[in-house]
Order: structure tokens, then sequence, then C-alpha cells
């Protein structure tokens, strides 16, 4: 991600202001757990996407600035919240606010930074942005419910498990370009073609993440975590269709029932790789890449968009 810190290495460190004057709170423990929040910060991959969509298409300019932080805002918002609902007591390697404050603080903190999202959105008249965010939001729901659903009974095709992380993960990096790309035009196809880009980067990135349970890297989750949760993922419905109906029957049974025996967990990761799940979500993680980088030469090259190539190629080949 070097060359996208370059190209907007300024623009980041202006975001970083904007976002930390946008979660200021006048509630003393509010503004603490904002701190908390602000010093947290990940890799800023999505303020980044949105950033150098905007330097694609025009000059960065406050409406981008405010896109980027309603994108940071709502995101965090979903992440505390989802701590909550997984009992999760991590996030990137620190507490999450739930393990540090409790659920009702955590649950209070979400719908405030949803609020200040929305706020900044509408006292600025960024009315297509928020559009853009809010149908992410709404999609995001949609795909953890629509999982929820499936899970229940372990019986869902390929098509199921892309509708799923297409509103998981792959809507809000869509909006990230989208919104991006609409701060600095009104050109509605070019807004389109961005959230597009955007919609396939997100699915190449949730499968590689996906392939991360297989693997044996240190990647802050344990390995197999996936089958602990009862989540079907690509590598493991991909061999579902092709294993001996003993063999599925076996595999589905453990994944129900015996998700916490880890010899068991491993006999299932063993049968993925063996019949090739591994390489074939691989394959259809590189089909999403390619089509995202297809769209992205549809523009002219410039600085913003090698940055933007960089990223992309970055979500595929990440170790981590």
């Amino acid at each position: 991600m070097e060359l996208a810190k370059k190209v907007i290495g300024v623009e980041l460190t202006l975001f970083e202001k904007h976002f930390r004057e946008a979660v200021k709170s006048r509630v003393a423990l509010l503004d603490r757990i904002m701190q908390y929040i602000v010093k947290r910060k990940g890799k800023q991959m999505r303020p980044m996407f949105v950033l150098l969509s905007a330097k694609l298409h025009g000059e960065i300019k406050e409406p981008s600035f405010r896109a980027a932080s309603l994108v940071e805002l709502l995101h965090t918002a979903t992440l505390v919240h989802d701590d909550v609902v997984d009992d999760s007591l991590e996030r990137r390697g620190l507490f999450s606010i739930n393990a540090l404050w409790k659920n009702k603080i955590a649950v209070l903190v979400g719908d405030y930074l949803l609020s200040k999202g929305l706020l900044l959105s509408l006292e600025n008249g960024d009315f297509k942005i928020l559009t853009i965010l809010s149908t992410a939001v709404k999609k995001m729901s949609e795909g953890e419910l629509l999982q929820i659903e499936k899970t229940r009974n372990l019986n869902f095709d390929e098509s199921v498990y892309y509708e799923i992380i297409n509103g998981k993960t792959a809507s809000l990096l869509a909006s990230c370009c989208g919104a991006g790309a609409a701060s600095v035009t009104q050109d509605e196809m070019i807004i389109e073609k961005m959230r597009e880009f955007g919609e396939m980067v997100g699915m190449a990135f949730q499968i590689k993440d996906d392939l991360f349970d297989y693997g044996d890297a240190n990647i802050g989750k344990p390995t197999g975590n996936d089958i602990k949760e009862k989540k079907l993922t690509l590598p493991l419905i991909h061999i579902l269709q092709k294993v001996p109906t003993s063999l599925k029957k076996e595999i589905i049974y453990i994944v129900k029932n015996n998700n916490n025996d880890k010899k068991k967990v491993k006999f299932v990761i063993d049968n993925v790789v063996a019949y090739g799940g591994i390489n074939y979500a691989t394959q259809k993680m590189f089909e999403y890449r390619d089509n995202a980088l297809t769209i992205l030469h549809s523009f002219p090259l410039s600085p913003a968009r090698e940055a933007l190539e960089e990223l992309v190629r970055y979500t595929t080949d990440r170790k981590y």
C-alpha cells in the first residue's frame, strides 16, 4: 500500500483530522471512548479507497473528506455492534469496546457513531453520498442475517455464499468507491462503474479472508475459526458438492456437532485441501480481482489509478 500512501499521503493526514473532529463529544465518557477508537485505527483501507476514487475523477476537497469520514463512522459503528453480537473481546489485537466498557455502553457507542455519520452528511447536503452509504449498511445487515439463517441448516450453495459476502463485505467497499467518485462528479455512469469496481474488490477481499481460515499463518484469528462458528465458506461449499455422500454427511455432522474438536476440525480442513477447495476458491478470488482491474483500466492512466491497482492486488496478495 506504499504507492497509495505516497499518492494521497497529505490527504490521509487531513482525513485523520477530519475524523477526529467528526467523533468528538462533550460527554466525557463518550469522548474518552472516541479517543480510544481513533488510536486503534487499522490500515485505513476504506478511507484510501474513498480518497483514491475521488482523486481518480477530480480534485479531493471537503466533500471527499466527509465521504471518507462517513465511511469510517458507519464501518466503526458496525464493528462495535458486531463485537457485542459475537461476544468478541478483541478487535485488531486490542480490547474491544464491549470488553472495556460492557455491552450496554458499546451498543450506545455504535448508535452514536451511526448518528454522527448521518448528521455529518445531512448538515452538509451530501445526500447522494449518504444514500450510497445507507444502502451499504442495509445490505450489510441483510448479509449478516442471511448468513445466520442459512447457518442453521448448513445446506446452501455457491450462489447463496456470494449473496452473503456481497452484502456483508463487498457492499461497503462498493460504497467507498461510489461515494469517493460522487464527492467529485455527478456523472452517474462513473459513480456506478466505481461502485461496481469496489464490489468486485470486496468479493475478492472476503474470499481471501475465508481462505485464511484454512492456512497456518498467524492472522489474528484461529485456523478453523469459521468451522467452529458453523460458517460455510467457499472452499468448504465447493468440496461438499464433490465428495462421496458418506463423507459429506460426516463433514456436515462435524461442523454441526464437533466443531470444537481440534482433530475433527483438522479432518475437515484436510479434506477441503485434498478435494481442491482451496484451489477453487483462489481461482474465484482472482476472477473477481481481474474483473475489478478490467473496470479500473477503463479509466485513463494516472497515479490514482496505479495506487488503486496496488490496493486491489494487496487485497488478494496480503498475508493477513
